[in-house]
């Protein structure tokens, strides 16, 4: 990490132990949690692609990919390991919010509020996964589209609530239009021990950062844009989640393909993530 400079003695045991060996093992379960989520979110979108992939109810999303998981021999088990890796995650990005991230520029202020902010999102996540492993079946599985029309419906009654929605909208979309980007150029390249990687694994983990980083922000794109639009018309209903937004994909003039693309670049990053739990500098 970034204070990893800093002399032992010097070090309050705070920042000790955002630096131990623990809160890196807890990244990189967290890296292998969120590459499960996303291949299994990419495998659900390919049944729906398909003729009949989609009657039997599934979601392709976060929910979806839960309720996939619970349904596997020991799929409990499965969940509470998948739960407590996610707080891993929201664990390691907290220490970075805190103290900085690896890198000469980790001690920037935007990019600690950004680590906060993943912080928050990985808790969430973790939480609704082990509150569902728990028998909480309403948690963590519940549809991403219902959920993002309700709290839409609630914030356009707002006073003020057609301009925080469009602006959230259009937050989603320029994210997911920095994601993208970011992931063609290989941003993410910075992050990575690549000198421990031979040339043949530094063409397979690029590959798959830039695939699966720019399905990914195509994904959140489109999802910002469709809030765009819900508050430009004052219908909640206009709002979608993944799983609605992945469906969208179907509907384009190039058929299931479009989508089939999208879940192959879904699962891409779920692989992507995988090597980061190797290979990311925490």
């Amino acid at each position: 990490m970034a204070t990893e400079s800093a002399t032992a003695g010097g070090r309050s045991p705070v920042r000790r132990a955002a630096n131990s060996k623990a809160v890196e093992v807890a990244a990189r379960a967290g890296f292998g949690a969120r590459g499960v989520i996303y291949v299994l979110i990419g495998v659900l979108s390919l049944r729906i692609a398909f003729p009949g992939g989609g009657d039997g109810g599934e979601q392709a999303d976060r929910g979806g990919a839960i309720a996939e998981i619970a349904q596997k021999p020991f799929g409990t088990v499965l969940l509470w390991l998948l739960g407590i890796a996610l707080a891993g995650m929201a664990l390691w990005r907290l220490s970075e919010a805190a103290f900085g991230q690896a890198g000469p520029d980790g001690d920037k202020a935007g990019k600690r509020a950004m680590a906060a902010g993943r912080c928050v999102f990985y808790g969430f996540v973790a939480y609704s996964v082990l509150s569902y492993a728990a028998g909480d079946k309403g948690s963590g599985s519940g549809s991403s589209d219902r959920n993002s029309q309700d709290v839409t419906a609630k914030a356009l009654d707002w006073p003020g609530g057609q301009w925080i929605v469009g602006v959230a909208g259009a937050a989603v979309t320029a994210a997911g239009v920095w994601i993208a980007v970011r992931a063609v150029m290989r941003k993410f390249e910075k992050h990575l021990k690549m000198s421990e990687m031979s040339r043949k694994v530094h063409r397979f983990v690029s590959f798959f950062g830039v695939s699966g980083g720019t399905a990914r922000g195509i994904v959140f794109a489109t999802a910002g844009g469709f809030a765009v639009a819900a508050a430009a018309q004052h219908e909640p209903g206009k709002a979608k989640g993944m799983d609605d937004t992945l469906r969208t994909f179907a509907d384009t003039p190039a058929g299931p393909w479009l989508l089939v693309l999208i879940a192959v670049g879904l699962m891409a990053f779920g692989v992507f993530s995988w090597a980061n739990a190797r290979w990311r500098r925490v």
